[in-house]
């Protein structure tokens, strides 16, 4: 098993970062997700406990169950089924309020089940990928939500 992290300051007020990267389908303004879509809403918010949420990346087909929901600091989810087949511990995201914005911690471990082979291809080719979409969908949380300054029209 592989545990892969990515961390990034997104420039916005926690409980919109929150809101932003558990709404799932804004996942599509990286040009490596293709579609998300949320198939069942969670106990207490859409994205919450229970919800199960399908994604369609340029690397394959995920069905994510979420099995933690405390807004605005963090949430878990389960990789349930997989195309290509990968074996899946843990999804987690954590939201910290920083100066400037919301510290966010991206940690997932997973591996892809191939006898011989399958550390070896969770390492060189699934760590990047994966690594590389997690950096890319909060590169557009920060490009969504960071407060940009006003410009004063009246000069």
């Amino acid at each position: 098993m592989e545990t892969m992290t990515v961390e990034r300051t997104v420039h916005a007020p926690i409980d919109e970062v929150f809101a932003w990267l558990t709404t799932t389908t804004n996942y599509t303004r990286s040009p490596l997700v293709l579609r998300c879509r949320l198939t069942r809403r969670g106990e207490g918010a859409p994205y919450g406990v229970g919800a199960v949420r399908d994604h369609l990346w340029l690397i394959g087909l995920f069905r994510e169950r979420i099995t933690h929901y405390d807004a605005p600091y963090a949430t878990e989810y389960v990789v349930e089924r997989s195309l290509p087949p990968s074996r899946h511990e843990l999804g987690r995201m954590t939201f910290t309020e920083v100066d400037g914005g919301t510290r966010v911690r991206w940690t997932t471990r997973a591996e892809i089940p191939v006898p011989l082979l399958g550390a070896f291809l969770t390492r060189r080719v699934a760590r990047p990928i994966i690594t590389g979409t997690f950096r890319n969908i909060l590169d557009a949380a920060d490009t969504a939500l960071a407060r940009r300054p006003v410009r004063d029209e009246s000069r």
